[in-house]
C-alpha cells in the first residue's frame, strides 16, 4: 500500500513538472492598443520570444472583444497604453479614459489571478502621467510593473524586458 501511494505521488509530480513546462513554452499577452503602438509593440516581441526562446504567444487585444470578458486561464502579462484626463498626474489627470476595458477584463472572472505583471508604455513627454495607469493598476490588482516602453518601443526595449517577462513568468509557474 505505500509503495501505491509513492507511486501515485511520483506519477502527480511528474504531470505536474509537465504541466509546468508546456506553460512556459507558451506567453499570453493580453493587452489594449488605440493607436497601434501597444500592438506593434506586442507582435515584435511574439515574434522575438518565438524566434529567440522557442515561445509560442497568444496575443488578446481586448479593444477586439467590444467589452467581452472571459476567463483566461493560462499565465499571462497585461500590456497598457497611457491614456488620462489632462492635467499633470500629481495634483490632477490621473483618471484613466479609453483604455479602461483592459482593467474590466483584468477584474472579470478573478483574471487579475492569473496575471504575473502588467508592462506600461506611454509618452516620456507627459513627464508624471508616463505609464501612470500601469502603476495604478499594479496597485489595483497587486501584480508587478515589470517595466515599460515609449510610443512604439525599440528593438532594445523588447531585448531588455523579454527575459524580465520570462523570469515572472517562470516565478509565477514555479518551475
Amino acid at each position: 500500500m505505500k509503495n501505491t501511494t509513492s507511486c501515485v505521488r511520483m506519477i502527480e509530480q511528474t504531470q505536474d513538472i509537465d504541466r509546468k513546462r508546456t506553460l512556459m513554452s507558451q506567453l499570453t499577452l493580453v493587452y489594449i492598443s488605440l493607436s497601434g503602438n501597444t500592438q506593434s509593440f506586442v507582435k515584435r516581441m511574439s515574434d522575438y520570444l518565438s524566434l529567440n526562446h522557442g515561445i509560442n504567444c497568444r496575443q488578446i487585444n481586448i479593444k477586439e472583444l467590444n467589452h467581452e470578458t472571459f476567463q483566461v486561464d493560462e499565465p499571462f502579462v497585461a500590456l497598457l497604453p497611457t491614456y488620462l484626463e489632462g492635467g499633470n498626474g500629481v495634483d490632477n489627470g490621473d483618471v484613466e479614459i479609453l483604455t479602461n476595458p483592459l482593467g474590466d477584463f483584468i477584474a472579470a472572472h478573478d483574471n487579475h489571478k492569473r496575471c504575473f505583471g502588467i508592462i506600461g508604455s506611454g509618452n516620456r513627454n507627459f513627464n508624471n502621467q508616463y505609464c501612470l495607469t500601469a502603476k495604478q493598476y499594479s496597485q489595483r490588482f497587486g501584480f508587478p510593473m515589470l517595466g515599460d516602453f515609449e510610443l512604439r518601443g525599440t528593438q532594445s526595449d523588447i531585448e531588455r524586458l523579454a527575459p524580465i517577462i520570462l523570469e515572472a513568468q517562470k516565478n509565477f509557474i514555479q518551475l
